[in-house]
């Protein structure tokens, strides 16, 4: 095609190396873009030799190795996008070597690029945009930057670039964006960059910069964005900063600023702020009456660790955008006002460790969207008003070291989307509530050194998610509630310095997770358990119970055996006979059996599936050492709740995944045991397949099929991700959905996953995927519908509401789990992002854009897809609206897995027809 002009395939899902020979004989190319895929590779050195070539971009892809020379002498060239790949190596440094004299654009982010930045720039005079962050450039920012008259846009973010920022670059009059973040920069910052007045984003947090702040930055009136954070200015912050009236985020934390906060009064000029981070300076005075004069669009306002005296100024309900509010860490006295309950729309309020001394405000409740409330630190006195009850998004509620003195009010029990309770070391009287099981989330809850009497509820057996729970220090009596053996996910529990009477309940023993526990100077007495957490418990955790005894080594006494009749005489003589005389056959028995291994192989030689057996031969554990190199960390895959999985070569050069398992924990062994009931016998493309097991007295492995393209986790939140396109995204839930129909329907057995997320979908060699880890899958017996399962529960933000809640297992908990994965998929959050707080989850977000606003939710990749083929928008509607079928809160609500994978097949049909039709019009 020696007359192709343009050559475009941006935005596809290719993949491949860009064959070598494509541009050999195309002299009249332009224009090449081939950005947005997966193609990796090097780039043909021919694309340098294209003479007339203007535009050059392979942007987000996974190209690799050093860019040809050539390229960088092309007289016709314009602009240059690389960013997000891997090319490495030098860039000529000379005019002869690096001479682009109608440049008007060069993009070389996030690639691994070193040396100088090539001063053959300098000669561009075209030159508009430099693009040249995250990358190993060391050098000093260049003056000679300052000869580009048209440049509009410099970022040199997240490079090894030392000294100062040069005075000259206030030349740059058309600058609208300066990046000199993550650098070494040293100096102060100079008066001159007020002279860039077409700036609207300079951002230089995270240098070594002191000195003040230039007080010409007020004359920048354009300027959106400063930041200055994590530097070590110090001084006053100039009042100038109010003249910039489009200022929306002004971040100076982490430095040394100081000085009164009088200028607040002149950044009321600045009516389009809306993020102020001031926090980690050494501002002094009080917090002045004037802040509640602050834009109303401000939404979070930062000025903790600072040394701020004074009351909280009632004016800060005047903010009533402001969604996020942090005071904490100053000396902060008088009392919280009343009026900050009039902000509807606060969702973190912390004004912990300061001086505050008053009630808690009565109205409290009004704060309808509140979500991480901390208190604590203070000496705040009084009661903990009722309404907190009203608090239904509270996930944080911290009022530890305190001075409270009342009883806990019930309503408090009813926060249903409480995660932590932390009320330690305050005064709080009385008993709790006998209803405390309306914490249906709580992982933590520190009720210690107060003075709460009566017996502990057992309607704490309710909150069966807890794994923090201390209630020492107080005056609880009667006995540790039974109720407890329901809380399998304890690690911590503190119940010592009580009154509790009674024996320890054996359970507590079989709680594998159960790490830290006190009984201390309680009343208990009886035989102590033994194994699980009382195997390595020390004598501080037990003293101060007179009566307890069966732990010679921690100087306890022996338990007393009752010795008031004949039959008991004789069973005290009879019963170490029997166990002398059973004891002697088993280990006689063991010897024979172990003799007998001997005589055909190593005792640790692998028990063999022989439906599974590797080119039907027997694979050694000695083999599996070998293949892993002893199980080197430089071979580990990975690590999760029960073990790990390695690498490995077998002597027949197949290259597995092995799975070890952690046999010091039950759990564990269940897992191993669950995994090889379902993939034994398992017949499914999309199922990642066993392909042997191993397992004797001491080890227990399996060997699965090695899956060298990771897994969905990681192709979707990786640093290094790749563009995913529509159709890839598809292809992805479709196979994961037909995993699923199979283990639903298909398989001899109904098989309930239980834990399907991204991080259980691995890809193979051909990127086909496989739904892996079956570790605390379930079988359902006959025609069961469900099954009720406390041990190994799934994964948060995953778990249908009836699984998470109930140990309601069924496959309608899968089908929740596959809406959840597939809203991930195509929107690239997770459901435990951050911005998940309260009522909202990945769910409702997706839900209320749905369906006329979709492009606020969906990943920017696909909205770019979207924008440019029309088709995709219903198609994106119907997929979207199958994830929140599937996510639904009731079970009854969701689609099987049958019918799911029924309409994923007639979407991609449909896509693949209108695909088709559109590319026979553009052919016409």
């Amino acid at each position: 095609m020696r007359n192709l002009q343009l050559f475009s395939l941006a935005k596809n899902e290719l993949s491949g190396n860009i064959p070598l020979y494509l541009f050999n004989n195309t002299p009249s190319l332009k224009h090449i873009n081939l950005g947005n895929n997966s193609i990796s590779g090097t780039i043909p050195h021919s694309v340098g030799s294209l003479p007339m070539l203007e535009f050059l971009s392979l942007q987000y892809n996974q190209l690799a190795g050093t860019v040809p020379p050539t390229i960088y002498n092309m007289s016709s060239l314009q602009v240059i996008s690389l960013l997000s790949n891997s090319f490495s190596g030098l860039i000529p440094n000379n005019n002869q070597s690096f001479n682009l004299p109608m440049l008007q654009f060069i993009s070389l982010d996030k690639n691994n690029f070193v040396g100088q930045i090539p001063s053959g720039l300098a000669a561009c005079e075209y030159l508009q945009t430099i693009s040249l962050s995250g990358n190993y450039f060391v050098d000093v920012v260049p003056t000679w930057l300052a000869q580009l008259p048209n440049l509009e846009r410099l970022n040199l973010e997240g490079n090894q670039i030392t000294g100062y920022i040069p005075a000259v670059l206030s030349n740059l009059t058309r600058l609208t964006l300066l990046g000199l973040a993550f650098c070494n920069l040293t100096g102060q910052i100079p008066t001159e960059v007020g002279l860039m007045r077409e700036l609207s984003t300079l951002h230089l947090s995270h240098n070594l910069l002191t000195g003040p702040l230039p007080v010409s930055l007020g004359n920048l009136s354009k300027l959106s964005m400063l930041g200055s954070s994590s530097n070590l200015l110090s001084g006053s912050v100039p009042v100038s900063l109010g003249n910039i009236r489009a200022l929306e985020n002004l971040n100076l934390h982490g430095n040394k600023l100081r000085g009164s906060l009088d200028f607040l009064s002149n950044l009321a000029n600045c009516r389009q702020l809306q993020n102020l981070d001031l926090n980690s300076n050494s501002f002094t005075g009080g917090l002045p009456d004037h802040v509640g004069n602050l834009s109303a669009q401000l939404i979070q306002f930062n000025i903790f660790q600072n040394k701020l005296t004074g009351r909280v100024p009632s004016a800060l309900s005047n903010l009533s955008g402001l969604e996020v509010m942090s005071l904490s860490d100053n000396l902060l006295t008088g009392a919280i006002p009343e009026s900050i309950t009039q902000m509807q729309n606060l969702m973190w309020f912390d004004v912990s460790n300061n001086d505050i001394s008053s009630p808690i405000p009565t109205q409290i409740g009004m704060l309808k969207s509140l979500i991480v409330l901390h208190l604590s630190g203070n000496k705040l006195f009084g009661a903990i008003p009722h309404s907190i009850g009203n608090l239904s998004r509270l996930e944080h509620m911290l009022m530890y070291d305190n001075r409270l003195n009342s009883t806990i009010p019930a309503s408090l029990f009813q926060l249903d989307k409480l995660i932590r309770l932390d009320l330690a070391n305050n005064s709080f009287v009385g008993p709790l509530t006998s209803h405390v099981g309306g914490f249906k989330q709580v992982v933590g809850i520190n009720l210690s050194w107060n003075f709460l009497h009566g017996t502990i509820p057992e309607s704490f057996g309710e909150i069966i998610m807890v794994s923090f729970l201390d209630l020492s220090h107080n005056s609880f009596d009667g006995s540790i509630p039974g109720s407890f053996q329901k809380l399998k996910s304890l690690e911590y529990l503190d119940l010592s310095f009580n009154n509790i009477s009674g024996t320890i309940p054996t359970f507590l023993a079989n709680f594998t997770v159960l790490t830290t526990l006190n009984l201390s100077f309680n009343k208990l007495e009886g035989k102590i358990p033994e194994g699980g957490v009382f195997s390595n418990i020390s004598l501080q955790s037990l003293i101060g119970n007179a009566g307890l005894c069966g732990a010679p080594h921690l100087g306890f006494t022996q338990c007393l055996k009752n010795t008031h009749s004949n039959n008991i005489h004789f069973l005290n003589f009879l019963l170490p006979s029997v166990t002398i005389a059973f004891g002697s056959t088993v280990v006689c028995a063991y010897l024979m059996i172990r003799w007998k291994l001997k005589k055909k192989g190593d005792i640790r030689d692998c028990v063999v599936d022989p439906d599974y057996v590797i080119n039907h031969r027997l694979v050694p554990y000695q083999e599996l050492i070998f293949a892993t190199d002893n199980f080197s960390d430089s071979n580990l895959l990975g690590s999760g709740s029960f073990g790990k999985v390695y690498k490995g070569r077998l002597s027949n050069d197949l290259v597995v995944a092995i799975k070890v398992l952690d046999m010091q924990m039950e759990q564990a062994i269940r897992s191993f045991d669950a995994e090889c009931r379902v993939l034994r016998t398992a017949r499914h493309r999309n199922l990642i397949r066993i392909l042997n097991t191993c397992s004797n007295l001491d080890f227990r492995a399996l060997v699965l099929q090695y899956m060298p393209n990771g897994s969905l986790e990681m192709l979707l939140h990786s640093e290094g991700r790749i563009q995913l396109g529509f159709l890839k995204r598809l292809n992805i839930v479709l196979d994961v959905s037909m995993a699923m129909e199979y283990l639903h329907h298909d398989h001899y057995e109904v098989v309930v996953h239980c834990d399907l997320k991204p991080s259980n979908v691995l890809f193979d060699e051909d990127m086909t995927s496989h739904v892996a880890d079956f570790g605390i899958a379930k079988l359902l017996l006959g025609d069961d519908n469900f099954l009720i399962t406390a041990s190994m529960p799934g994964t948060v933000g995953y778990m249908a509401p009836e699984y998470g809640s109930f140990g309601k297992a069924s496959p309608k908990s899968d089908v929740f789990s596959f809406g959840i994965t597939l809203l991930e998929v195509f929107t690239r959050k997770r459901p435990t992002d951050p911005m998940f707080t309260g009522d909202l989850s990945i769910r409702q977000w997706v839900l209320e854009s749905f369906p006329l606003e979709l492009i606020h939710v969906l990943d920017e990749q696909l909205t770019l897809e979207a924008s440019s083929a029309r088709h995709l928008d219903g198609i994106l509607q119907q997929i979207i609206e199958l994830g929140l079928i599937c996510s639904s809160d009731l079970p009854d609500r969701r689609m099987s897995m049958r019918d799911v994978a029924i309409a994923l097949k007639k979407i991609k049909s449909v896509y693949m027809q209108s695909a088709s039709a559109t590319l026979q019009g553009v052919a016409q």
